[in-house]
């Protein structure tokens, strides 16, 4: 095990402040034609669950200001305290995603640029929190490396772990929990060279 894995939720309790304001200051939402492609599918006002929220900026507020109700997780105590200052009418808790058992099944469940700090096992354990938290039809979307490996970005000059599986290994991941691939790009440039899966339980 890597243990710039282990130090993740450490790291960002450390750095809140600094990297919500930094994202705050880009002023654009890069995400947008992804998370229009995911709540596409969403009932009006369908629940949304947020894994690895942050502060709920600007993801969750977009979430929110499209109608959604939004359940937040996060294992930064200090990112959830932000999150609930800025969006006090939506829900938000600290836990830990890899062990989450709530008692509620959501119509969108979201991991973006949080589930891919997972080491390569806890990702896999990933597929059966998703599934146990999806109603019928429920949209999956999380952002991953384009290919199996392991890497290194930064966090105010401290290591940032990133990890991902093969993409055959993530389509047999959720075709094993039932659902089925909508969409994948691999390195989209339209969203920062994220490489995004969308996906719908079936």
């Amino acid at each position: 095990m890597n243990p710039a894995a282990d130090a993740i939720v450490d790291l960002y309790e450390r750095h809140a402040a600094t990297w919500v304001e930094a994202r705050l200051r880009e002023r654009e939402l890069f995400e947008r034609g992804w998370l229009d492609r995911f709540t596409a599918e969403i009932p009006e006002g369908g629940a949304v669950l947020d894994l690895g929220c942050g502060a709920g900026e600007p993801i969750a507020r977009y979430l929110s200001a499209r109608g959604h109700a939004v359940t937040g997780v996060d294992s930064s105590a200090a990112m959830v305290a932000m999150f609930r200052a800025r969006l006090p009418h939506q829900r938000a808790r600290v836990a830990d995603m890899r062990t989450l058992c709530l008692e509620q099944r959501f119509q969108g469940i979201l991991a973006w640029d949080s589930f891919f700090h997972l080491n390569h096992e806890d990702q896999r354990g990933m597929f059966a929190v998703f599934r146990a938290h999806a109603a019928p039809r429920a949209m999956l979307m999380f952002t991953s490396g384009p290919a199996h490996g392991e890497a290194m970005g930064s966090l105010e000059g401290e290591p940032l772990y990133h990890a991902s599986l093969d993409p055959a290994e993530y389509r047999q991941l959720l075709e094993n929990e039932g659902f089925a691939v909508l969409a994948n790009v691999a390195n989209d440039q339209s969203c920062r060279g994220r490489t995004v899966w969308l996906a719908q339980l079936q």
